[in-house]
């Protein structure tokens, strides 16, 4: 039988649950699959073949954990493991207990560094997922370090330099688990968008609490000429003044189109975001919000010096800012250079590597030593 993989899906935001479909759906059908996640409801539809395990999640409190044992220094080397948190135990004890009885070819780790090293010292090899981020600390190390390979779900010009350390071990999968997106002309007329209608879309991604709408307001008066459109969670400002030009859609359903439809999208960098933007090729005003290790600082600095976007640290603030900062983003704008940033057969490319790289790891089994003579 076939040597099976695990697969650890980390339950904040969309972006690990979407690849982790994506590569698992690619898989060779006879390579079997367990995915261990905290909230399995986020996964999109998986092969038959895939099993799901619900554990504990590894970072929020369910309510029996023991108090007072904060003052106890947290290592470098790890970046979530509070003492005294039975369903971090549970959670181990179920991905240990299946690696001891299933002896998995590779565990994909996207992304924990404590799952990476739990996988290292339990003898099973290890794929990370890299992300993007201030990630040279001990706890990252350890986990890319400790890795067979790293699977980055972005080009390569989108690299860090940083990742130079892991050259050898990365494989790029630029638009791994993003859809095929609609031409513009179909995205509005499903909208019942007019082809003449200019429309700045703003995108607030599934891993945060949502943009401010007061700057929004603000935006939208600056461009009285143009439609503006949220999507996602807006938060509201008791402050702010909304134009008529400006509608929050809250979530949808068909995200892709409106982001096919726009002529300028406002967005995070979330990994998600990014590719579909880039994929339909439209001007990108590439916003970062607060995520661990800067993440999306990090990745709204590698978009900007790629040119595939123009970068902002915050919403602008005033109208004049609004309009220099959509200017910037049509300015630098370069389709072809956006839509290269992805592989219409990332996932099977990558699922390529993967099986490959698990046929490797599995190898032969030991041979025992031989008897000497007269033994």
């Amino acid at each position: 039988m076939t040597a099976p993989i695990g697969y650890f899906v980390h339950h904040q935001g969309r972006g690990h649950a979407e690849r982790c479909a994506a590569l698992l759906s690619a898989m060779p059908p006879d390579r079997p699959a367990t995915v261990f996640c905290a909230d399995p409801g986020i996964l999109p539809t998986l092969p038959d073949a895939v099993a799901v395990c619900a554990i504990p999640s590894l970072f929020q409190r369910r309510g029996d954990e023991r108090d007072g044992l904060d003052h106890v220094p947290h290592p470098d080397t790890c970046h979530c493991a509070p003492l005294g948190w039975p369903g971090i135990a549970e959670a181990m004890h179920a991905m240990a207990g299946w690696f001891a009885s299933a002896r998995p070819a590779l565990m994909v780790v996207d992304v924990s560094a404590e799952v990476a090293q739990l996988a290292r010292l339990c003898s099973v090899p290890h794929v990370h997922i890299l992300q993007h981020g201030d990630r040279t600390d001990p706890g990252h190390r350890a986990a890319y370090d400790g890795a067979v390979g790293l699977l980055a779900p972005c080009d390569a010009a989108l690299a860090q330099l940083e990742w130079a350390d892991w050259a050898d071990r990365i494989h790029f999968a630029g638009g791994l688990g993003v859809g095929a997106m609609a031409s513009r002309e179909a995205a509005r007329t499903r909208l019942g968008i007019a082809a003449d209608e200019e429309l700045v879309l703003v995108v607030s991604g599934g891993g945060g609490d949502g943009v401010h709408a007061a700057p929004l307001g603000v935006g939208a008066r600056a461009m009285p000429q143009a439609r503006w459109v949220s999507i996602g969670a807006v938060r509201r400002d008791w402050h702010a003044t909304e134009p008529a030009n400006l509608t929050h859609m809250g979530w949808v359903d068909d995200a892709p189109d409106w982001i096919a439809a726009a002529d300028v999208v406002v967005a995070s960098t979330g990994n998600t975001t990014v590719h579909q933007i880039l994929a339909a090729a439209v001007p990108y005003l590439a916003i970062p919000e607060w995520r661990y290790f800067d993440e999306q600082g990090r990745k709204a600095q590698t978009l900007a010096k790629a040119g595939l976007a123009h970068a902002l640290p915050a919403l602008p603030a005033s109208a004049q800012a609004w309009r220099a900062a959509v200017d910037a983003a049509r300015d630098v704008h370069d389709p072809d250079r956006q839509r290269a940033c992805l592989r219409p057969d990332a996932a099977a490319d990558a699922a390529r590597w993967l099986d490959a790289l698990a046929t490797r790891m599995t190898g032969r089994p030991s041979v025992p030593p031989l008897a000497l003579a007269g033994e």
